[in-house]
């Protein structure tokens, strides 16, 4: 896999681009000189382990034939300073799924459990660092 990244202005804006046309929009806070054009580097992880559980729980409620409606997901993570560096990785992350539709709870359950103990590669990436948990409501 390989991403490339471009910068487009004199401070931090950058453009991201994978494999596919989509662009992604890179920058920093106004507070250090960016000029909020793009999200965060640290918002980016959050929404790359939201998207990739968020396929596979599509993917599985499908496959059990669940008439999805709307789907989303909140992840929040909470970080923590290293001691003597400027780091703050996440130490706790939480995806709540929202799902409305004609979807069985434990179906549900099942396709987001799944996701994050046997095919979410995003997650494997963080299991490591972070504590990661889930919850989920049907609307």
């Amino acid at each position: 896999m390989k991403v490339h990244l471009k910068r487009v202005d004199d401070a931090f804006h950058m453009v991201g681009q994978g494999s596919s046309d989509s662009l992604t929009h890179i920058d920093a806070s106004e507070k250090v000189g960016g000029n909020n054009a793009g999200n965060r580097p640290m918002e980016l992880l959050l929404m790359g382990l939201g998207g990739c559980a968020s396929i596979d729980v599509i993917l599985i409620l499908k496959k059990q034939k669940q008439t999805i409606e709307d789907f989303n997901v909140i992840i929040s993570g909470e970080r923590a300073k290293i001691e003597g560096t400027q780091m703050s990785p996440f130490t706790d992350i939480n995806l709540h799924f929202e799902v409305k539709g004609d979807i069985d709870a434990k179906k549900a359950k099942k396709a987001i459990v799944m996701s994050m103990e046997k095919y979410c590669s995003a997650t494997a990436q963080f299991q490591n660092s972070a504590k990661i948990t889930h919850s989920f409501e049907i609307l």
